[in-house]
């Protein structure tokens, strides 16, 4: 899987997120190791983190016992200069028990597929892991199309100075107007009717800003010490 860059600032109540279901080779064949999409915002006093995995999952769908799932977090007094880092790890048994560690500092284990979640002795550290509606919005057709556009004519699209196309690149055939729709009628969620497996932790903002109040979060999937995929 690739990995797409996401930063979550303490004290403001923006959401990050990004996407990469079946980006990386090593976790197709392994459904539960694949890595859709990292959320993450603030909570108050708390830092909450998301990650699901497993696209179009069933409800027979589980969690993998032999895959790690790791939110890695690093903080720091500014923008890119974190200087602490505390990684929250997660493992699942067969009976889908899971065992979280934050750090050294913290480890619950338990079921925390209940809707109250599991939380840890002194109520700084909660996790929920189960079965939820697959919450990001994918346009694939409208993708699909933009993507086609692009290959047949990028000789006539603006770049940025990165390269990359700008989204309107004229009044005729922009690329945000295909983005979003779906061969002429509005855009639709490709998402909308499917399930995934979802990871949710809610933390004390204390446990994670050693190095100062701004934090990066990036997660991964980790099988047999190697990792399989990655989503920041």
């Amino acid at each position: 899987m690739g990995l797409v860059a996401t930063l979550a600032v303490l004290g403001r109540a923006s959401v990050a997120r990004s996407d990469d279901f079946g980006d990386g080779p090593k976790t197709t064949a392994v459904p539960a190791a694949d890595l859709g999409n990292l959320y993450t915002w603030v909570d108050g006093s708390n830092l909450a983190l998301a990650m699901t995995v497993f696209p179009a999952a069933t409800t027979e769908a589980k969690f993998a016992a032999d895959v790690q799932y790791v939110f890695h977090t690093s903080s720091g007094a500014a923008f890119g200069q974190t200087t602490s880092n505390v990684d929250i790890v997660c493992t699942f048994d067969a009976a889908q028990k899971i065992s979280c560690w934050v750090g050294l500092a913290v480890y619950v284990t338990g079921d925390a597929s209940t809707k109250e979640g599991l939380a840890s002795a002194d109520g700084k550290f909660r996790v929920f892991a189960g079965l939820r509606a697959d919450p990001f919005f994918f346009n694939l057709v409208g993708f699909q199309s933009a993507s086609e556009a692009y290959a047949v004519s990028k000789d006539n699209f603006q770049t940025d100075p990165s390269g990359c196309p700008w989204l309107d690149f004229g009044a005729a055939g922009s690329l945000r107007t295909t983005l979003m729709t779906s061969a002429g009628a509005p855009a639709v969620d490709t998402y909308k009717n499917l399930n995934t497996l979802a990871i949710v932790v809610n933390i004390d903002k204390s446990m994670v800003t050693f190095g100062g109040p701004f934090v990066s979060a990036w997660a991964s999937t980790n099988k047999a010490q190697t990792q399989t995929g990655g989503d920041q």
